[in-house]
């Protein structure tokens, strides 16, 4: 983090010209051009403002201030903005670089938010202030002496607590976690009517009932990499939501989810004639079996899905399947030489194990899925436009 001379400096209309005047540059070249003011915090902010171009758009239009630990652990602003929270007013717990706190100040008249740590107080006021969200106040405080002195109630009350340990390891479980909600939720329900609750992607949402008995439990991916949990506590039954950012979303209750059931082994592979790739949130939270349900054929939470049809309406990616492969002595000869992107659902293997047993390697035209269902090991081509690969069995029967 920086010293308060630092952060004068990036205060400074100076080094904000600075700045913009070499955005677009490498920051090493910054660096070590001896003509620009303050060049090393120059060049460092330019680092992560070009890293903040895609993950924080609205931070890098009005070249905010961007603390290299706390840019790594901020939410992206797609997932900060499709959070399901609206009211008059929010009271948010953990404040970091502020992305939750910004895209909150969107849908509530007035914000409240906590920052323990003085220099990162003070650097989300300044970012606020960039940005132009005059209805964010910034409490420098932790949120346990914050929440045992405040008289107010909020619509909302979220929380991203800390999943830092005091020697840098990653922590899961809540109650580890700073602030621990799970002790606090008592006085968490005093001062807000709603409460929600932002989670590592790793987080188990059955250990959301655990903890908390009926609530929705979101699990959310985006471009194709699961980003957080989150946990609503407002009322609602036991729900779980499955979120691809972009693609769509399937809800179900934890009964619906519990009833569904998997498909019977299949006598006959020849007769898919599609493959769906389900998608990280639907597997996060157990959910593949009931969101396809009806639509596709499933074996396992973590495989794949195949169809006779396209399936429509699921989340996922949909492939045409050229062939299906049984893996077993002789398949070396069919992939042997191939360059194909390559993945792996339920499958026992890395790419590089892979690519290194069956000499075939990453990359080019081709793809390919490699699979379990049930005792049978599978190596599933898909149909690719102008696919050149001159060891791919296009035209042969396909395998079982």
């Amino acid at each position: 983090m920086f010293t308060a001379e630092e952060f004068l400096i990036l205060c400074s209309e100076e080094c904000y010209e600075a700045v913009k005047a070499n955005i677009e540059r490498k920051p090493t070249d910054i660096a070590l051009d001896r003509r620009i003011p303050y060049a090393s915090i120059v060049a460092t902010q330019v680092k992560n403002l070009q890293k903040c171009r895609t993950k924080l758009p609205s931070y890098f239009a009005v070249q905010a201030i961007v603390p290299t630990l706390a840019y790594e652990q901020s939410s992206s602003e797609e997932c900060a903005e499709r959070k399901r929270l609206e009211g008059k007013s929010v009271l948010d717990l953990t404040c970091g670089l502020g992305v939750d706190a910004y895209a909150l100040s969107k849908r509530f008249k007035r914000v409240v938010t906590i920052e323990r740590n003085e220099m990162v107080a003070a650097v989300a006021r300044e970012n606020f202030r960039r940005l132009g969200a005059d209805n964010i106040e910034v409490v420098c405080s932790s949120a346990e002496e914050y929440i045992a002195t405040c008289t107010d109630h909020f619509d909302w009350c979220f929380s991203d607590p800390d999943r830092r340990g005091s020697k840098g390891e990653k922590l899961v479980r809540l109650e580890d976690c700073s602030p621990d909600v799970v002790a606090l939720m008592p006085e968490l329900k005093r001062l807000a009517n709603n409460i929600c609750i932002k989670c590592s992607p790793l987080f188990d949402v059955d250990e959301a009932f655990r903890l908390f008995g009926d609530c929705l439990v979101e699990t959310v991916s985006l471009s194709g990499e699961a980003k957080e949990v989150n946990i609503y506590i407002d009322g609602s039954t036991a729900q779980l939501r499955g979120v691809a950012i972009g693609i769509g979303e399937f809800s179900c209750s934890r009964e619906e989810r519990t009833s569904a059931r998997w498909s019977a082994q299949p006598s006959d592979l020849s007769q898919y004639r599609y493959i769906t790739l389900p998608d990280v949130a639907l597997q996060h939270a157990r959910m593949v079996a009931v969101a396809f349900e009806g639509k596709c054929d499933v074996w396992s939470n973590n495989g794949v899905a195949l169809s006779t049809e396209k399936p429509n309406g699921v989340l996922g990616r949909t492939f045409e399947i050229e062939a299906i492969y049984e893996i077993n002595s002789s398949f070396k000869r069919v992939i042997k030489g191939a360059k194909a992107e390559i993945y792996r659902r339920d499958f026992p293997m890395s790419n590089s194990e892979i690519c290194k047993r069956y000499r075939c390697s990453e990359g080019g035209a081709g793809k390919w899925c490699f699979t379990r269902i049930g005792e049978k090991y599978l190596a599933i081509e898909l149909k690719t436009e102008n696919l050149t690969n001159s060891n791919s069995p296009k035209g042969r029967n396909r395998r079982r």
